[in-house]
């Protein structure tokens, strides 16, 4: 019989110690170290009694065929833009989301399009039951004998089914929620979450099987599990956004086949997730009735441009230390912004409460928001009301000065459509129309006073 032993493994990093421990010795995590008993595996023999490996072959770089790493399109758009074009076959992709999101919706509306072009899948389900993944689906408008549904949480079984219906395309609902037979500790452990990563990818890259994850995430938001699972899978995609907010956002933080910079946006409705054709026209609102604090930034997310509305609020406070409420944006970011108001532009700010958010629930890094958010702040603390063809866009350094920012013909082109006709940037203030690709150029630096002045501030 093989012999088990019992260790202590850390759920954050995965490391394993002899006994247990209130805080780990290497991530330093308190109360993550859970028992686990690991059973030595015999390793199989030939028959001689030598170690019996699988074969492998090696091949020549010049042989390997290159359309096996060519991404098919799944038919939902913007999951595709994130992903260059679509899922790879063989490869494996994590989705990631808080619970309630939109994760099973998302899968289920791309096994829905791969069954209109014919394409057969596998969907593995361990938290729910086939009544609710077909309920799910018929909300969905999704209905084909080319999906398949299992509900268990056995590794070996999903793997067993999914090569006995020859499904090209495999989803696992969630991967925390699965148990290996050759492991004793409980699902959702380092060692059950690693061991069942492994073959998953194993299975993916032997059979050319397209394989789809969702995983679960933490309070903090961070994917759940030990890293070692997003070392193992090819592509991890954040599922991001809220109950309340317009947009939800699917951001891509690795992607083996591709860029990690796209964005991809939908919006949540009674029939599904809906492609953002035009988001500008969500984050960019514009009522009849404008206050202050509001200020319009023309941002870019990878290669897509839009147009994003950023609000301020700017309010007195007796408290010691004033607050500083930020959605959207870094907060960091902000502070200094806030820092160089003061000291460059002369705004009494150490006395207020500062609140600066972006419309529509869009977490955004593009550095070319931060002129769009100095103007917010100072409109507000001055009461007065930015014109609404004005558009911002330009990085603000600690002395003051507006930056160079990329991709302003493209910028400039999206303010255009959406009619504005001042662009307000380190090139100074410009028609909108007359920002050509072939006429920009880095001129000196604009001064944020400067803006700050012409605005009537």
């Amino acid at each position: 019989m093989s012999k088990t032993k019992t260790v202590f493994e850390c759920q954050t990093c995965g490391s394993q110690f002899p006994k247990w421990l209130g805080r780990c010795n290497e991530c330093g995590g308190w109360n993550t170290l859970v028992e686990s008993l690991i059973g030595a595996n015999p390793i199989p023999t030939g028959p001689e009694g030598t170690p019996a490996m699988k074969s492998s072959e090696v091949f020549s770089l010049s042989d390997v065929d290159v359309l096996e790493s060519t991404p098919i399109p799944t038919g939902v758009v913007e999951f595709d833009h994130v992903l260059g074009g679509g899922l790879v076959p063989g490869s494996v992709t994590l989705i990631s989301g808080e619970p309630g999101i939109g994760k099973s919706t998302l899968v289920m509306q791309i096994l829905g399009s791969l069954a209109d072009r014919g394409v057969d899948s596998l969907y593995a389900t361990a938290e729910e039951s086939p009544a609710q993944i077909r309920g799910r689906a018929c909300r969905l408008g999704v209905s084909s004998d080319k999906i398949k549904i299992v509900a268990t949480s056995s590794i070996e079984q999903i793997i067993q089914h999914a090569q006995e219906s020859k499904s090209s395309f495999l989803v696992v609902d969630s991967i925390h929620t699965l148990v290996c037979a050759d492991i004793s500790s409980s699902a959702g452990t380092v060692s059950q979450v690693r061991e069942c990563a492994h073959r998953l990818t194993e299975f993916a890259k032997r059979s050319t099987t397209t394989v789809v994850v969702i995983g679960q995430v933490t309070k903090e938001g961070t994917l759940a599990g030990p890293r070692v699972l997003e070392h193992v899978v090819d592509s991890v995609l954040s599922f991001e956004g809220d109950d309340q907010a317009l947009v939800r956002t699917l951001r891509a933080s690795k992607h083996r086949f591709g860029t990690t910079d796209e964005l991809g946006l939908f919006d949540m409705t009674q029939t599904g997730l809906v492609a953002l054709d035009d988001p500008s026209a969500l984050m960019a609102l514009t009522g009849s009735v404008r206050p202050s604090g509001l200020a319009v930034s023309a941002a870019i997310d990878g290669s897509r441009p839009f147009l994003v509305e950023v609000q301020a609020l700017v309010v007195p406070t007796t408290a010691p230390v004033p607050r500083r409420v930020v959605q959207g944006i870094d907060t960091a970011r902000v502070s200094s912004l806030i820092a160089v108001l003061q000291k460059r532009c002369g705004l009494s700010l150490a006395s207020c409460d500062v609140y600066v958010s972006l419309v529509g629930g869009i977490k955004v890094k593009d550095a070319a928001l931060d002129l769009a958010v100095c103007v917010a702040i100072a409109s507000a603390d001055k009461d007065i009301v930015i014109p609404r063809d004005n558009v911002f866009a330009g990085e603000v350094g600690l002395s003051g000065e507006i930056r160079p920012t990329t991709h302003m013909a493209r910028r400039a082109r999206e303010a255009d459509r959406r009619g504005h006709k001042l662009m307000i940037s380190n090139l100074g203030k410009t028609k909108v129309s007359e920002l050509k690709v072939e006429s920009i150029k880095i001129k000196d630096f604009e001064l944020l006073k400067d803006v700050l002045k012409f605005q009537g501030m």
